[in-house]
């Protein structure tokens, strides 16, 4: 497939202006100013596996080239000099890059005189043109913005493989999507099994994008604004997103049959940590003659921590202090990762913890965790190192002036600092069940209809119990080997999108 793009060259002038308008590169040039759209373009490019590469010509001044070859560097693409014949430029890229393994893109303005010079090798993309078109047989594009370009990329591979292929749209914050893409899971050119990943932006119109998409990878959570409990559980009418989001869930509601992983309504309850403990009090109906028990953490739903039952509430919870305490709502919030350990009911009293809140189990684990992700059919699983078990957390409180610990488990979790290389004080082979958490990973994915989530589970001491103490929809799988974690997560998306296709398919034949 060599009329594939696999290469970008940026010329300078789509770069860079000197007016008043887009974001100073840099304090020490600021005369020099990225045009709206290239830092998003840049970026975009970094994240699609295609060579990438900024051209400028003859006559620009060294602080203006200085401050290309510092963007360059910042984006990590390259910087070429392309002569007034652009021969010498275009042998330089090609001993730069070798063979790309199809065409390279050159993108201009549309008043930029040597366009019409280039090597008819090369596909020139012009910007700033009145209407997006092109000629059928033309070697020159048309669009009117820089973010209009992963699109147009898009399109020229996907006919490049005469449409066999499955466009995967992706939202998510910018963050979430570079821990994805630095293990090359969104390449804008197929993947072994035929997908190409176009990043979905929301400063061109959505309609426009998603008639080229055929399946939509979304981190809703990230789109969130706020949420408001509804009778005390998470709801889809208490949920606010971004404007940009509302309109992908009205696109979404519109189309009946357009393929998401997964479905919004399918992720409501990874929102709410109640209704996720309440789901786990059923995988005891799983547990096997002869096998350990896997389980969800013994918990309470607590709406005042001032209730002068709460003692007892928590004796009939089979819930023993310390306790770890954890907001209702699990993620798409700023406080949603606010947490608190308690020791003794006292501690509850003023506790800096959203209400309402989830008091639940606190397992003594030694100090390992296990992080279990499911990729469609495929289950993976690594070993990190967690909290202490109770009695060290306990020199800890002490140390804290009795007062408990606060913590927000996105950023770092109570360690035991005076044994921190040692590992627990209490010694104590973790013996993993695999088959049995496997089981339950099926179970979970078919009574929570999700494609990609992650859970972890501890191994209680003593009992020997399986406990699942978190789940969390589309995670990063990162502690996982790129080399066989973004293969199994490509066929989870091409094989949910082919289930799809019979499941319709079936239904169309039948009416």
């Amino acid at each position: 497939m060599s009329n594939l793009v696999k290469g970008v060259i940026l010329d300078e002038s789509e770069l860079l202006s000197a007016s008043e308008h887009g974001t100073p590169t840099n304090a020490n040039d600021s005369s020099f100013q990225l045009r709206p759209g290239a830092s998003y373009l840049l970026r975009k490019l970094r994240n699609s596996n295609i060579r990438s590469g900024i051209s400028y010509g003859p006559g620009l001044s060294p602080d203006k080239v200085n401050v290309l070859k510092r963007i360059a560097m910042e984006y990590s693409c390259e910087c070429f000099f392309l002569h007034a014949s652009m021969d010498g430029g275009v042998n330089e890229i090609t001993r730069a890059w070798g063979d790309v393994g199809g065409i390279i893109m050159y993108v201009v303005q549309n008043s930029k005189d040597s366009m019409c010079k280039l090597s008819s090798n090369w596909l020139i993309t012009v910007v700033g043109a009145e209407v997006v078109t092109a000629g059928q047989n033309s070697s020159m594009l048309y669009i009117n913005k820089l973010e209009e370009l992963p699109l147009t990329i898009c399109h020229v591979n996907k006919k490049a493989t005469c449409n066999n292929v499955v466009v995967v749209g992706y939202v998510m914050k910018p963050s979430r999507e570079e821990d994805f893409a630095k293990r090359g899971a969104f390449p804008l050119y197929p993947t072994p099994n035929g997908l190409i990943f176009l990043p979905l932006t929301f400063e061109i119109p959505l309609s426009s994008q998603l008639q080229n998409v055929d399946v939509v990878l979304h981190k809703a959570t990230d789109e969130i604004i706020t949420i408001e409990l509804s009778n005390s559980s998470v709801s889809a009418n208490r949920i606010t997103y971004t404007k940009g989001m509302q309109e992908l869930q009205r696109f979404m509601e519109e189309h009946s049959d357009f393929l998401a992983i997964d479905p919004l309504s399918n992720i409501y309850p990874v929102l709410d940590r109640l209704k996720i403990q309440l789901i786990l009090l059923r995988l005891q109906e799983q547990k096997a003659k002869g096998r350990h028990a896997i389980r969800g953490a013994h918990f309470l739903k607590v709406d005042d921590f001032k209730d002068p039952g709460l003692p007892q509430r928590l004796s009939d919870a089979q819930l023993s202090l310390p306790c770890i305490v954890k907001p209702q709502v699990a993620c798409g919030v700023a406080d949603s990762h606010s947490m608190a350990i308690v020791f003794g009911t006292e501690d509850f009293k003023d506790l800096n913890v959203p209400l309402p809140a989830v008091v639940q189990e606190y397992v003594n684990h030694s100090s390992t965790l296990f992080k279990f992700y499911v990729l469609g059919d495929t289950i993976f699983h690594a070993v990190k190192k967690s909290t202490p078990n109770s009695g060290i957390l306990m020199k800890s409180y002490e140390r804290n002036g009795l007062r408990p610990i606060l913590f927000d488990s996105l950023k770092s979790l109570p360690i035991d600092n005076e044994n921190r290389n040692s590992g627990d004080l209490i010694s104590c082979k973790v013996d993993l069940n695999l088959e049995l958490v496997k089981d339950a990973a099926k179970w979970l994915a078919k009574t929570l209809d999700l494609t990609i989530f992650g859970f972890d589970v501890v191994i209680q001491e003593g009992t020997g119990d399986h406990v699942i103490v978190d789940l969390n929809y589309l995670p990063s799988f990162k502690e996982i080997d790129k080399d066989i974690a973004i293969p199994a997560f490509w066929d989870a998306i091409k094989l949910k999108f082919e289930a799809r296709k019979i499941q319709q398919a079936t239904i169309a034949s039948s009416s």
